[in-house]
């Protein structure tokens, strides 16, 4: 599931591509405060590898974001562009209710 070698980009330069992060700076901070998981493992480095497959769990206030890297940014662009290099994973996965259940 997980790739182990090909293409990577490092966890701060991603962060901020994709614009979960408003800066390099405040991406790599948030990397080495060891509150986002790779994999399902706790990172601290800001130049931990992402590759394509990876899970990314990054804390937002109350809630918890999961996404799945589907591809890897060549620059920080605009966020539509952002958008098409992720895609989002609700955890618990509880679908929404239906009319009449």
């Amino acid at each position: 599931m997980f790739a182990a070698h090909g293409p990577s980009l490092r966890l701060d330069k991603y962060l901020w591509f994709i614009r979960l992060a408003p800066s390099r700076s405040s991406a790599q901070a948030l990397a080495e405060r060891g509150i986002i998981r790779l994999n399902g493992r706790r990172i601290e480095r800001a130049h931990a590898p992402v590759r394509v497959g990876d899970l990314i769990t990054v804390p937002q206030g109350q809630a918890v974001r999961v996404i799945r890297v589907e591809r890897l940014p060549e620059r920080r662009g605009p966020a539509t562009e952002a958008q098409l290099c992720y895609s989002a994973i609700t955890p618990g996965g509880l679908p929404e209710p239906q009319e009449g259940d």
